[in-house]
């Protein structure tokens, strides 16, 4: 017979986690003023709020721990941050920041102003916030396909090439500092770009003279993608088409979290020697020496070795396997995901799974509430209060898609906590008809208010 699939890794570290009762999660939500972000861990039997930072490292991250180098300026594990770096993306300069937020300060400091336009293929949320605190306007390109859920386009992520030629000629160039690619693109549901269009963005980019640079935190997931879905790459190396897909940048934004596979980190990588001067000032100020930005030498150590592991084939394939195991159990039980799975979640449509509840209701967050309740697993809203309000008219914003994401930590958990899950959310299911109100705002930030917003039953 066939030998069916296993992990290419086995498990030699347990952490306990524990399990509570729905009067509990009920009060702890009261507590939380009904944003997920605001319960403590221990109060979280399966964790999906993100991906980001929340995986187990190996045990050569864990050995490169114990090896790193924590001069203040030049250290050894700098070094070796930077040859990886350069050896898989070709990008000749390196700043490390504490992460990837950090890393998109430090580069949009330099490159954004006032009035400024960005065009991309659906801005994530800390990009599109650190866009608009400089008063600059994020402009989304991505292919309508996208917003079809049940539409199998296997490069969902892919930028609009029409979309992205009428932002050119509609602004001076002056106005348009670059374009940015997102790999893989997290707001669209974890959906690939394809090499094709990375390099059709770049070719018309050229053409306006006009910078493109990537927000890469989930970069070799996007690869891995291309390998298997793109015609003509499925021989290639992860590590080969990974070279390419940078060839056609100028520089990327790194969040370490995700595709670095450590708990803390990102870099800014970039082949312009100015924007380099003028980001080094930036690092310095906000960060730290150009030579740690942030992180201690045994980060960048652990972050090196992070970065060899996730451009490996074998790794890959068992991660999005793990996610496109999830997926498969909720399609078989109805329920409505993004289509095909992406690659570090599970996106879940709230429009179609809570149609009782009002848009203006929340109707994600909602949903994320109720799983919580229901089995005491934590996603993530990406919708509405994730979209914010219009930086002018202060009105919210409605996205074309209203999502919960379930985020799968690297490494972390079983198929067997994936089958709870997909139980957890089929009961939810089961219930919908019976959900017709969702949650009001009390208080919010003027800015990514999703992360301390404070809700109540509407």
């Amino acid at each position: 017979m066939k030998l069916p699939y296993a992990e290419p890794y086995r498990i030699k570290m347990i952490e306990e986690i524990r399990q509570s009762t729905p009067e509990d999660r009920a009060k702890w939500l009261k507590d939380a003023d009904f944003n997920l972000f605001n319960l403590k861990s221990s109060q979280v039997f399966i964790d999906l709020l993100t991906d980001s930072g929340t995986g187990s490292m190996s045990d050569r991250q864990w050995s490169a721990l114990m090896t790193g180098d924590e001069s203040y300026a030049g250290s050894r594990s700098f070094q070796e941050l930077q040859e990886t770096v350069q050896r898989i993306t070709g990008f000749r300069f390196l700043l490390p920041t504490h992460q990837g937020r950090a890393a998109e300060n430090v580069l949009f400091s330099v490159l954004v102003k006032d009035g400024d336009v960005i065009p991309g293929n659906s801005h994530f949320d800390t990009t599109k916030g650190h866009i608009e605190m400089r008063k600059a306007h994020a402009v989304d390109c991505t292919i309508d396909e996208a917003f079809d859920i049940e539409n199998m386009h296997p490069f969902k992520g892919n930028i609009d090439l029409e979309k992205l030629e009428n932002v050119y000629q509609q602004y001076p160039k002056e106005q348009v500092p670059f374009c940015l690619i997102t790999v893989t693109c997290n707001t669209s549901g974890g959906q690939p770009v394809s090499l094709e269009n990375i390099k059709a963005v770049k070719e018309l980019s050229d053409r306006y003279g006009i910078p493109v640079y990537f927000d890469s935190a989930r970069y070799a997931e996007n690869a891995y993608f291309i390998k298997k879905r793109e015609a003509g790459q499925e021989h290639r190396t992860i590590k080969e088409i990974c070279k390419e897909m940078f060839s056609y940048g100028d520089g990327m934004t790194m969040s370490s979290k995700k595709d670095g596979l450590v708990n803390i980190g990102g870099f800014v990588a970039l082949n312009n020697e100015e924007v380099f001067r003028q980001a080094s000032n930036i690092t310095i100020i906000y960060e730290g020496f150009i030579t740690y930005g942030g992180l201690a030498g045994r980060d960048m150590a652990a972050l090196a070795v992070g970065l060899d592991e996730a451009t490996e084939f074998d790794y890959l394939e068992s991660r999005i396997s793990q996610v496109e195991y999830l997926g498969a159990k909720l399609m078989e039980f109805g329920i409505p995901v993004q289509k095909p799975i992406g690659g570090h979640a599970v996106f879940v449509d709230a429009l179609k799974f809570l149609p009782n509840v009002p848009r203006e209701e929340y109707p994600a967050q909602t949903l994320g509430l109720e799983l919580y309740k229901e089995a005491g697993i934590r996603g993530v809203e990406i919708g509405t209060l994730l979209a914010d309000r219009d930086p002018e008219t202060r009105e919210n914003r409605y996205p074309k898609l209203e999502l919960l994401r379930l985020a799968i930590p690297r490494r972390t958990y079983t198929n067997n906590h994936m089958d709870y899950i997909a139980a957890g959310l089929k009961n939810v299911y089961d219930r919908r008809n019976e959900i017709t109100k969702g949650y009001k705002i009390t208080w919010e930030p003027p800015l990514l208010r999703h992360f301390t917003v404070k809700l109540e039953e509407a």
